[in-house]
């Protein structure tokens, strides 16, 4: 059963509407209630309205007219007050969130590889659109969006990446670099893109924005002969010291709401239709202009030309073609500034405006080639300078990826100047390539993908080193580093260094409990050094051949067969002496005749014995000939009192063994202070005495050698010994001693040397290298790294293939990294513990030479005639029975 309520009258509830304030709603609710009921006894609201429909509209207009003049002047107020308070939340919320992206904003700086993938600006920017957030995330705190800009100046244009920080850096970085293989980025916080006026000075900015001058459905030209950038980087050519131009590209993806929006106005363009609110507006009052409007995509027979026809269709297409893929949302601005002083005159300032303004323009202009279906007209930018440093994207036009690829992407022609490029492509390590431990040497980190430390394991060094690289490339650093890994995990280590900073490096550096396993060969210090006699132990023949061999490779211009004979008779002669045999006794025994009859009376060997009865027997003039060439090289050599305390003191105080079972055995040798031939004798030397001690593991079960490693600086100069590189390389190995050759350029090294290294120093790393050497190079990194690659490295930058598990491994790159700082008073703590270590880790025999145990018996020859000698066994060698075999195996092998 239906129940009707009681109406109430409107004139009541007006009286009643105007009374108070605080009764207008029960008054609006009764009014309502009173229509509805009304109406509900006729029929209805729908009855009336299809009864009368002009009088139920009237009726409805009616109500609605007396409730705005009755509520209006309260409610419209609220309103306008509530719709500012919206619009003003609004836009703080965005000016929040954008002040969120940009305050902890980096710049990647992208430096274009030596050719550039035409193709990589698509793949970038379909990369990025992984960017996407979430809806709920969109609408909450907006889209963050990335910036692209050519920054101007006087040495060229950089392309840079503006990234906020909600954006990981390293997702663009891995995106620039898989677009475009071979380019290097470099991260650094964001600055403004034009720089700011400093104290004292002015800045004139002029600039602008670029928008699409018709409906955003329809493309630009994205389909060039030529590169589009070209005409865009040749623009400000010429800027000044103190002028500066940047072109800004923002861009954020798209989708949802803004996407469908940008259809529906593809919609209204395809059916001849405005795309913009005041068009449409003005379609709707104006009359007729609504009534013949039909698809542009007909042919001739609706009326249009063909040629018309054909550009509608052409349009269309374009349209679609458009929309297939993802979208952005972008906007383009460009300025210049020009930085003045700030005492200058007006009529600067006024040249300085009409200059930039000028460049402005220049670079505006640029972008007429992307015309096409679309086109770009300039728009006035109020405040540049601070527009620029914001960076904030509000509303901007929607261009598909090819559009926006064919606007921001690396210059493709190789013949523009000024754009910073990369020197080499960076390569991912392989899989497998170990990190700095206590077993692996570090190398450096990764250049590309996420960078991480590298390094080379202990086994696989084993395989030597090979390191090739000019000066002041980073080669000396990646030496330190390794050293002090070694010294940090114990292993015993020989460095020779001819230029000094290697080793001066390394003492400033060293742990301190390191320090008494220090040997510290200086020739720049003014304390005695140790004592490394080369006549002192091990198996006569091989000492003496290794002595000799190493004069004789210095001196090969200078060395002949007579000279070789003469060394090696005297140095045999020594060693079958009692005492300690040093080179120091050379001189005395070829040129003073007392000195050689007391040293060969006792010689046993004919071919000693004859070699001096025949030298005897020659004239002065003739036995000068002889050792003339000889004795001018030994005293340059002896000359030296660091060359003659350091190789001629007396007995060795330096056992090499004990230092390649944990001591750091260093000699700094520098050519300055030396000289170059005196230089390599003594780093030869060590080499050699280093190389006996290494063969005496053979003794030592291989599982109980201790990994050992020498490191030799600029190697061409040291590595004169009497057998092949490549069998003393081979044996190493065996023994666990790692060598690391180094040196500048492969001219330093002879044909025999090179193949030799080549071959046997498996691991390899190259720093930068000159085209010729690139080109030989280049065999053990192609196809990877080309000639180009190794020829163009930065500092600190380098190529490497390592062995890894007994194989050669796939080249890559990789960055040194700085030694750590040096400590104070480090260098002068570990010299003066080495020096207190040097005198007790020597021998307790005295240090007595031939000469001076000659002198002795001379002084005492009474005393020596009236003791009686001790007898010979039968059976044995009068020098058998004349000096007792020494109890040190590497003496007698």
């Amino acid at each position: 059963m239906r129940t009707s309520a009681p109406s109430v009258s409107p004139q009541f509830l007006g009286g009643c509407a105007t009374s108070a304030v605080t009764s207008a709603s029960i008054t609006t609710t009764a009014t309502l209630t009173g229509d509805v009921h009304a109406t509900n006894e006729t029929g209805g609201w729908i009855g009336d309205y299809l009864r009368d429909p002009g009088g139920a509209l009237h009726h409805v207009l009616a109500s609605l007219a007396e409730w705005a003049i009755t509520f209006g002047p309260i409610v419209g107020p609220l309103l306008a007050v509530g719709l500012g308070l919206l619009i003003g939340v609004r836009r703080w919320w965005r000016r929040h969130c954008h002040q969120r992206l940009a305050a902890d904003a980096r710049m990647v700086t992208v430096l274009a590889p030596p050719r550039v993938d035409p193709a990589g600006g698509a793949a970038l920017w379909s990369h990025l659109v992984g960017l996407l957030r979430p809806a709920w995330k969109r609408w909450f705190t907006g889209q963050p969006h990335v910036g692209c800009e050519y920054v101007f100046s006087e040495t060229g244009v950089a392309i840079r990446l503006w990234v906020p920080a909600v954006i990981p850096p390293g997702l663009v970085e891995r995106a620039v670099e898989a677009a475009w293989p071979g380019a290097h980025t470099r991260t650094s916080t964001a600055e403004p893109p034009l720089p700011e006026a400093g104290s004292a000075q002015r800045r004139v900015v002029v600039g602008g924005e670029l928008r699409l001058a018709r409906a955003e459905a329809l493309p630009i030209r994205t389909d060039f002969d030529a590169d589009p950038i070209r005409a865009l980087i040749g623009a400000p050519v010429g800027l000044g010291r103190n002028e500066h131009a940047c072109v800004q590209v923002l861009a954020r993806p798209v989708t949802g709401h803004r996407v469908a929006k940008a259809r529906r106005a593809a919609r209204r363009v395809h059916t001849g239709n405005s795309a913009h609110l005041v068009g449409r507006l003005l379609d709707h009052i104006t009359p007729g202009a609504r009534t013949h409007r039909k698809p542009t995509t007909g042919s001739a027979t609706s009326g249009r030309d063909p040629q018309t026809a054909l550009e509608h269709s052409a349009a269309n297409r374009a349209i679609v073609g458009k929309q297939r893929g993802s979208q952005y949302e972008t906007v383009i601005r460009y300025a210049v500034a020009t930085v003045l002083p700030d005492k200058a005159s007006d009529a600067e300032l006024r040249r300085a405006r009409e200059v930039a303004r000028g460049r402005a323009h220049a670079l505006a202009a640029s972008f007429a080639s992307y015309t096409e279906h679309n086109h770009y007209t300039r728009h006035r930018l109020p405040h540049p300078g601070a527009t620029f440093a914001d960076r904030r994207l509000g509303r901007g036009d929607l261009l598909s990826v090819p559009e926006l690829a064919a606007l921001a992407h690396l210059p493709t022609d190789e013949a523009i100047p000024g754009v910073q490029r990369a020197g080499a492509k960076a390569i991912a390590p392989p899989p497998g390539i170990a990190t700095p431990g206590r077993e692996a040497k570090p190398l450096g980190v990764t250049d590309t993908g996420h960078p991480r430390p590298v390094a080379l394991r202990v086994p696989d060094a084993r395989h030597h080193l090979h390191v090739l690289g000019a000066t002041g490339s980073g080669k000396s650093t990646l030496l330190g580093t390794m050293i002090l890994a070694d010294a940090e995990a114990g292993r015993g280590t020989v460095v020779i260094d001819p230029k000094g900073d290697l080793v001066t490096d390394v003492l400033s550096r060293l742990p301190r409990w390191a320090a008494d396993r220090v040997v510290l060969f200086d020739a720049d210090s003014r304390h005695r050094p140790p004592c490394l006699n080369p006549l002192d132990g091990g198996e006569t023949d091989l000492t003496v051949d290794n002595l000799v061999s190493v004069f004789r490779r210095v001196y090969s211009a200078f060395w002949g067969p007579r000279t070789d004979d003469v060394m090696r008779a005297a140095c045999l002669t020594l060693r079958v002496q009692d005492g300690v045999a040093t080179l120091a006794d050379l001189p005395k025994l070829l040129a003073e005749p007392a000195f050689r009859s007391r040293v060969t009376a006792g010689l046993t060997d004919p071919v000693l014995k004859g070699f001096w009865s025949w030298y005897d027997e020659l004239t002065d003039s003739a036995r000068s000939q002889v050792i003339s060439p000889l004795m001018n090289k030994l005293r340059a050599f002896l000359l030296r009192p660091f060359v003659r305390d350091a190789i001629a003191a007396g007995r060795s105080t330096v056992d090499m063994g004990r230092v390649l079972d944990g001591g750091i055995c260093l000699v700094r040798v520098p050519k300055g202070s030396l000289g170059e031939e005196t230089t390599r004798l003594v780093g030869s030397l060590v080499v050699a005495r280093t190389w006996q001690a290494t063969t005496a593991r053979a003794s030592i079960p291989q599982r109980q050698r201790r990994d050992a490693s020498m490191v030799i600086d600029e190697c061409h100069n040291f590595l004169n010994l009497p057998y092949p590189l490549e069998d003393m390389l081979a044996e190493a190995r065996g023994f666990r001693v790692a060598m690391t050759l180094a040196h500048q350029h492969l001219g330093q090294l002879p044909r025999e040397l090179r193949a030799g290294i080549s071959t046997n120093a498996r691991s390899k790393i190259f720093f930068n290298a000159s085209p010729e050497d690139a080109r030989e190079l280049a065999r053990h990194t192609a196809p990877r790294l080309s000639d180009h690659d190794l020829a163009h490295l930065g500092v600190y930058h380098a190529a490497a293939r390592l062995v890894l598990r007994g194989e050669e491994a796939e080249p890559f790159t990789l960055t040194t990294q700085p030694l750590p700082p040096a400590i104070p008073g480090r260098a002068r703590d570990i010299r003066r513990t080495a020096r207190q270590s040097t005198h007790t880790r020597g021998p307790n025999a005295p240090k007595t030479s031939t000469s001076d145990r000659c002198d002795a018996d001379s002084r005492q020859s009474t005393a020596t005639a009236a003791r009686p000698r001790p007898q010979a066994a039968p059976g044995s060698s009068p020098r058998s029975a004349r000096r007792p075999r020494s109890t040190d195996p590497r003496r007698h092998g």
